[in-house]
Formats: structure tokens, sequence, C-alpha cells
């Protein structure tokens, strides 16, 4: 049983610890892309846990992970004199009906989120293919008649990049091509529904801070990942004269919109920041970055156990 309970406990403690140690990260040189792995794997690896605990209580060995694992319950039976295998099936099988439910919910959350966020984009994509005019291009880009210089994207199964003829009146030709870069890499890199996907799991667990701060942390750094992107095609100065040319204002909430989010960060980050490196080495990186984020609330868990063990056998 205190194998279980240690994992589900190592769940916990990073769910509350990692999103202060992901914030506490310069955004102004880390490479948003590994950041955003970190957020993911770091919900993912903290899901995991939380199903590891619930099969280790329930497991018929009560867990047993080796001699670690045994010394444990040896001292930990000493002070309590074992455990009722009632007790442990009860936790285990209240463990599992959470699961389920929160499973459940975020079904129910996540359907209704594409649904709403569905009927948002058909809405707003109608009204702007009678107003503008398609480039024919792939992703399509929307041109609408209209002074203020404005672009935002709006994800889907056929993603829209959506733009006004005003940028073109207050930038240059290079400005203009980071805009479109930029709002290219919201959707190559899907991060409409990354977002969706933080908004629903926030739903679902709004009480752990690393389900509750994702959605805003993925927003900053979704933008920052794109200005890298554009960057890499367009040059760094060519981004910053988008930012500081395109307006924030009037883009549908459902879309990434150009100059709307952190945008003091990305400026920060085009003026002292370097490119991330790409390829191989962010692979790498990346890879290694996600699988640690993954195993923390497993290791957070071991540590755990070790300290009820020295704890245990002191006592016992």
């Amino acid at each position: 049983m205190i194998v279980g309970l240690s994992v589900l406990a190592g769940a916990v403690a990073a769910a509350w610890l990692m999103p202060g140690w992901l914030r506490a990260m310069d955004l102004r040189r880390r490479d948003p892309v590994l950041l955003i792995v970190c957020w993911l794997l770091s919900m993912l690896g903290v899901a995991l846990a939380a199903v590891a605990s619930v099969v280790l209580l329930l497991h018929p060995t009560h867990g047993s992970l080796g001699s670690l694992a045994t010394a444990v319950h040896d001292c930990w039976d000493a002070i309590e004199h074992g455990s009722p295998p009632a007790v442990e099936q009860m936790g285990g099988t209240l463990g599992g009906v959470v699961l389920i439910a929160l499973a459940l919910r975020l079904m129910v959350v996540g359907s209704r989120g594409i649904q709403r966020r569905a009927r948002a984009r058909r809405r707003h994509l109608a009204t702007l293919r009678l107003a503008g005019r398609s480039d024919g291009a792939v992703p399509a880009t929307l041109w609408l008649a209209h002074d203020r210089p404005l672009a935002f994207s709006v994800g889907g199964r056929r993603g829209v990049v959506v733009a006004t003829e005003g940028l073109s009146r207050y930038l240059d030709d290079g400005a203009v091509a980071a805009v479109l870069a930029h709002e290219r890499a919201h959707l190559a890199g899907r991060h409409h529904q990354l977002i969706a996907l933080a908004d629903a799991l926030r739903a679902v667990l709004p009480i752990l801070p690393l389900f509750r701060q994702a959605p805003k942390a993925l927003r900053e750094l979704v933008e920052l990942a794109a200005d890298v992107a554009a960057a890499r095609r367009c040059g760094k100065r060519a981004v910053r004269a988008a930012l500081l040319g395109v307006s924030g204002v009037g883009a549908p909430e459902i879309a990434l919109a150009m100059a709307r989010d952190a945008v003091d960060v990305r400026l920060a980050r085009l003026e002292q920041g370097s490119l991330p490196p790409a390829g191989t080495r962010r692979a790498l990186a990346c890879g290694l970055a996600g699988f640690t984020a993954v195993v923390l609330p497993f290791l957070a868990g071991a540590a755990l156990m070790v300290m009820v063990a020295l704890v245990a056998c002191v006592v016992g």
C-alpha cells in the first residue's frame, strides 16, 4: 500500500512544484519548444503516476518493486501490524473510481469545447470569407480590406491565416512576410489544438497548479515558438518590426493573434536572445527534457518512499 501512496504523493508534489520550476526558466533565452514539451509531458507524467498508484494499490502483491519496497513494508508493518487487504482494495477501488470520473469529465469537457470552438470557427470564417479574398495558398490566407494592420490564425482541419491590407500600408515587405510566417507556424505546430487541450485539462483539474497554469503559459510559449520559426525564415529584425507595427486588438478569442500575448517578453527575446538550435540537437534536448518531465512524479514518489522507510525503520 505504501508504494502506491508514495507514487500518488509524488504525482501531487510534481503537480504543485513543476509550474514554479518551469516559470523560473528565462523565456528570453530558453527554447520555447522545449518548454512546451515540458509542460505537456509534465501533465502526462502526473496522469501516468496517478494511474500507476491505483494499479499498485489494487495489485495483489501489494505493488512490490523490489528490496526497497519490501523493506518499507516490513518497517511499516512493524508499526501498523499490517494493513488489512480490504483497506488496500478499498483505496485502490476508490482511486479507480476517481480516475474514471476524471476521464469521463475530460471527455465531456473536451467534446463540448471542440463543439463550441467549431461553431465559433464556422461563424467567424463565414463572415470573414464574405468580407475577404483568399490567395488560394495552403494554408489559405484571407485578406481583409481594412486599414488597421492586423493578423491572426484560426485553427482546425483546414487552418486559415487572416490578414488585413493595412499590413502592407504600415509595414515593409520583410515585416509582412514575418507576420505571415508567424501565423503559419501556429498552424503547422498545431498550437490551437494544444491550447484547447490545456483548457480542457484545466477545467477538469483546476485545483492542481500544473493544470491550472498551463493554458496561460502555453499561450505565451506558442507565440515565442512562432516568433522563432518566423525569425529563421525572415530574420529577427523583420519579426521585431512586425510585432511593433501590428495591432493586438480585433482578433476573435478562438484565434492566435500576432501581437496579443506576451509582447514585451517576445521583444526582449528578439533583442537579447539567440535562436535555439534546430534539427537533431533540438530533438535530443526535447526528448531528454520530456523524459525527465514524465518520470519526475515517479522519482518524487521514490524519494518519498525512501523517507518513509527511514522514518518507519527508525521508529520501528
